[in-house]
């Protein structure tokens, strides 16, 4: 099996740009494993719901808030990306970089971001 690491990882780039809880779900069986875990400075999450919850609640603090993928590399069920995120008028706001990992059927296992969280 050939897995296109790069479209998995921008299919579940763009569930984050998604605020309907049906299309997020929709891209999310395309690309994420149900068990998948998510892991940033700010929280830990395992399961669709819970990332689901985590990515409501960005929408909710940063209305069309999304993410670009700036670069990638991946090989052996592993990947790494550079990113920025974006405010719905598109203006940078932050970058960071993410490090996947994948399972036999290609779909994301694991998600670890990493970026300076906000000063309090």
């Amino acid at each position: 099996m050939t897995t296109n690491y790069k479209d998995t990882w921008e299919t579940y780039v763009s569930s984050w740009k998604i605020s309907s809880s049906a299309e997020k779900r929709a891209l999310f069986k395309q690309c994420l494993d149900a068990a998948c875990r998510y892991n940033d400075p700010l929280i830990a999450t395992e399961g669709w719901d819970a990332l689901e919850a985590y990515m409501q609640d960005f929408h909710r603090q940063l209305p069309g808030g999304h993410f670009v993928t700036t670069y990638f590399l991946a090989h052996n069920n592993k990947s790494i990306a550079r990113w920025e995120m974006r405010s719905g008028e598109n203006v940078m706001l932050g970058d960071g970089i993410s490090y996947g990992e994948y399972n036999q059927n290609g779909k994301l296992v694991s998600m670890t971001g990493f970026f300076e969280p906000p000063r309090a």
